[in-house]
């Protein structure tokens, strides 16, 4: 068998010039590298910087929306308390226009009866033994020996009556001094009074007067009606 000899050639070693190629070559690819690097993040600053507008932009804007939403309801509420203390003087004018419609001459609605009521007070309180007030009386009736705590509706109803029940206790129990030793009777008064509620007063003991046109009328009592005393 015939021995072939290997020949080794000898080894290629780099030169200086392809070493500088290749850092010549290296320094190139970094230098490209570091501009698309750079590109990348000015393109980030830039995302950055139009976010953080329009975030201020979007902010300023809810900023000015929740002003003008606060503004708009202050406004709203200043309208409402405006009207609110309208209509709350309106109900107490006319409350008390009613209230001094039927307190007029009251006295001579009850002449068929054992009454002589003719002095008549307008909004009485009614004290504790602490000089707390308790209640009030819209127009008390009296002579030397009844009186008649009346109570004005501008509409009474059956919440009216049952309040006033309440209030006729406070004032047995807590008598102003025109009511003190004397028999103590109780009326409902309204501009409106509703059939059901005149049937719910009359049961209660009251009497009950409604205004017709600019007069007070006492309404009919029914066959057997006895005025509760207190």
């Amino acid at each position: 068998m015939a021995i072939v000899a290997q020949v080794h050639q000898p080894e290629k070693r780099p030169t200086f010039e392809d070493v500088w190629a290749a850092i010549l070559e290296t320094e190139k690819r970094f230098q490209e590298t570091d501009k698309r690097f750079q590109e990348s993040r000015a393109e980030h600053d830039r995302m950055i910087a139009e976010t953080e507008k329009r975030f201020q932009e979007s902010r300023a804007e809810h900023d000015r929306m929740i002003a003008e939403t606060n503004k708009a309801i202050k406004e709203m509420s200043a309208r409402v308390d405006r009207v609110t203390q309208n209509v709350g003087g309106l109900n107490r004018s006319i409350g008390e226009l009613v209230e001094t419609l039927i307190a007029a001459r009251l006295w001579e609605k009850f002449a068929f009866y054992p009454y002589q009521l003719k002095r008549a007070y307008q909004r009485v309180p009614v004290y504790d033994e602490r000089n707390q007030q308790k209640t009030d009386i819209d127009i008390l009736l009296s002579d030397t020996e009844w009186c008649m705590a009346v109570e004005v509706k501008r509409e009474a109803d059956d919440k009216d009556v049952d309040h006033h029940l309440r209030r006729m206790k406070l004032i047995r129990q807590y008598p102003p001094l025109e009511v003190v030793s004397k028999r103590l009777l109780g009326a409902i008064a309204g501009g409106v009074v509703l059939p059901d509620t005149v049937e719910y007063a009359h049961k209660a003991g009251f009497f009950v007067l409604t205004l017709t046109g600019e007069s007070v009328t006492l309404l009919d009592t029914p066959t057997g009606f006895v005025a509760r005393e207190w």
